[in-house]
């Protein structure tokens, strides 16, 4: 088995990136992937923990619900960003300025 310690740097290494590509990046649909894998980051982290504590599964149950908000989260913003692309015709968030009808 893996010390913990493995765990933890690939999940601040996964972290660091989502960070990355979320900041550099000017693609609406690249911002979503790294807020992602900031996610998938975290509930690596949780379950890592878990393992601190063999009886209990809060860490579990937890990442468990980071996925479902993850995925709620995707399809909400998938949608938003179809209907921006479809209204404005450009996918980057800078270009658009204008909410009114």
């Amino acid at each position: 088995m893996f010390p913990i310690e493995h765990f933890l740097y690939l999940g601040a290494l996964l972290f660091s990136v989502g960070l990355v590509v979320v900041i550099t990046k000017k693609n609406m649909i690249m911002v979503l992937l790294g807020i992602e894998l900031m996610l998938n980051a975290s509930n690596l982290n949780l379950v890592a923990f878990n393992q601190l504590y063999p009886g209990s599964n809060n860490g579990q149950m937890f990442a468990l619900f980071v996925i479902i908000v993850a995925v709620c989260e995707a399809a909400v913003g998938l949608a938003i960003v179809i209907q921006v692309y479809h209204y404005y015709h450009t996918s980057v968030p800078g270009e658009v300025n204008d909410l009114s009808d």
